[in-house]
């Protein structure tokens, strides 16, 4: 059997001017990750990411657990997380006024709690197509194409690597939950809260093969669970 390896990246810069970067303790729990799997013997036979900057840097503090020790991940834009921004400034735009909603002046939101209250709202009314874009909204990606290209390119990996190959892939939690829908075919509803479940530098294991498809392990964080890690573990 092969397996997809996919770790959730690093803290990024939330509240920031921008989001795509680790912070330093986004660094410090993939630099964890990478020596929790040094101590145990683990190896890889490649590692992908997405092209997103937050990826990439979660990726190469990996790459010495990869075998040959690549000079920099594979990169493949199908593996980034969709962007949420324009799906902010959709729903702010068109929607928030009308359901009678405090109308956030200051953008990015950097309170995390009104960000996410929001945000659930925006990407609830995402999934089911009432976000519409105005032409000016070129980043604005629809659900279904989101779908298409994580499903697609899960399928393109698992062809690519067989014969018990164990593929790492540094990717966003959105994609890591989409891929998840791909093995467990759960609704679309069930993406987005599986979504805000994953936290940073967790790890999640897909086991592939003789025609099965299976999740083996789900959103582990095996490297921070120590007494004086709790605050390693975050979300966003």
């Amino acid at each position: 059997m092969s397996e997809l390896i996919l770790v959730r990246h690093g803290q990024a810069s939330f509240g920031q001017k921008s989001y795509d970067k680790l912070s330093e303790r986004g660094i410090e729990q993939v630099k964890i990750l990478a020596q929790h799997w040094r101590d145990i013997g683990e190896q890889f036979d490649c590692i992908y990411s997405g092209t997103l900057l937050r990826q990439k840097e979660t990726a190469n503090e990996l790459l010495s657990l990869v075998r040959g020790e690549p000079d920099e991940s594979i990169e493949n834009p199908s593996l980034n997380e969709y962007n949420g921004d324009p799906l902010m400034r959709v729903y702010l735009r068109n929607y928030v006024a009308g359901e009678g909603r405090k109308l956030d002046r200051e953008t990015p939101i950097k309170d995390p709690r009104r960000f996410q209250e929001l945000f659930e709202v925006a990407t609830a009314k995402w999934i089911r197509n009432e976000l519409q874009p105005a032409p000016d909204d070129t980043e604005f990606e629809y659900w279904d194409s989101f779908k298409s290209r994580v499903h697609g390119v899960v399928d393109d990996l698992m062809t690519r690597h067989g014969s018990g190959s164990k593929v790492l892939i540094s990717t966003s939690g959105g994609v890591i939950a989409m891929a998840l829908q791909r093995v467990l075919q759960f609704p679309d509803e069930q993406v987005i809260r599986t979504n805000w479940m994953l936290k940073n530098s967790s790890v999640t294991r897909i086991q592939y093969g003789n025609g099965k498809l299976s999740l083996v392990q789900f959103n582990n964080l095996a490297h921070l669970e120590k007494a004086d890690m709790a605050d390693m573990v975050t979300y966003r």
